[in-house]
């Protein structure tokens, strides 16, 4: 099928979505938005009040552009808190794999390929972190590269600073599980490193979407984390969740967070920006109908 959709300028946009249904309070302003915010960018937060088998797409209920448009900026927040939320976690995985392991196996341990399951993974992966920190304009690894000639690169806790927080997950789930591991693991609440891995690879997820502006709010994840049956400290009383959605990974954070960042302001920030958007249907984000009398939550 040949693509022939034609580009149209704001005011034919308007048009068209004013033929479609929604309805504009000030469309001046409405077409300042729209010179900022791409009419496509903002068709996936229309999309769930449209009529979408319709191929005229109507909306189905009296919907204005400026009730879009708070939904926008809601879910803007929600990835500036999501993203504030997954650094703390970030910096807490990178500390806590640093110091377990550099106390047992030295500075360099990260490149003792025996310490791996997959050699094949970690020569992928060790080479990745290679190229991350010849890229590095940090001083701390200009500085040890001027100054030092063996090894080659520097010690972990210089190295694995400037690793993303997806090469840091993949490095940590291919380590073998020993003590060391289990020490991380514990660390963030858990019994299990299968559990901890699959938090950090969905958490990844939600980071990268984050980092590339794309929507969270209702989005299905493909990325989606284990629900722990034995949780060392209160969880939730209901794991049958919708695993692929936001309010999943959403309670992995604010468990990991209760313990890395006790008095954290996430679950607080999280239920206000909920409350800001009359529009939000949190159903579609996961949340269940009790969420709040969750323990986790509490």
């Amino acid at each position: 099928m040949q693509f022939d959709k034609q580009p149209i300028n704001i005011t034919a946009q308007i048009a068209l979505l004013k033929g479609r249904g929604l309805l504009f309070k000030d469309e001046t302003k409405s077409a300042h938005y729209l010179t900022n915010i791409s009419y496509y960018r903002l068709r996936a937060y229309t999309y769930p009040f449209q009529e979408n088998s319709n191929p005229d797409h109507p909306f189905i209920d009296q919907i204005h552009f400026e009730d879009i448009i708070d939904l926008y900026v809601f879910d803007r927040k929600l990835r500036m808190l999501a993203f504030d939320a997954i650094e703390k976690i970030e910096i807490a995985l990178r500390t806590k794999i640093i110091y377990h392991f550099a106390l047992t196996y030295g500075s360099h341990w990260h490149e003792n390929g025996s310490l791996y399951i997959n050699k094949n993974r970690f020569i992928k992966d060790i080479s990745q972190l290679y190229e991350e920190i010849d890229r590095s304009t940090e001083t701390f690894i200009k500085h040890y590269i001027s100054k030092y000639t063996n090894p080659e690169y520097p010690a972990s806790w210089m190295s694995l600073e400037v690793a993303s927080m997806g090469l840091l997950s993949k490095l940590f789930s291919n380590l073998k599980n020993g003590s060391e591991k289990k020490s991380v693991y514990t660390d963030f609440g858990v019994r299990d490193y299968k559990i901890l891995e699959s938090w950090l690879h969905s958490i990844c997820h939600v980071r990268n979407i984050c980092a590339h502006h794309g929507r969270l709010w209702n989005r299905r994840l493909t990325a989606m984390p284990m629900m722990p049956r034995n949780p060392i400290y209160p969880f939730l009383n209901s794991t049958s969740i919708n695993l692929n959605k936001i309010y999943a990974t959403f309670s992995c954070m604010t468990y990991i967070l209760n313990n890395i960042s006790p008095g954290n302001n996430f679950n607080h920030s999280l239920k206000e920006l909920l409350k800001s958007c009359p529009l939000v249907n949190i159903k579609e984000m996961g949340f269940p109908k009790d969420w709040e009398q969750e323990p986790l939550w509490q």
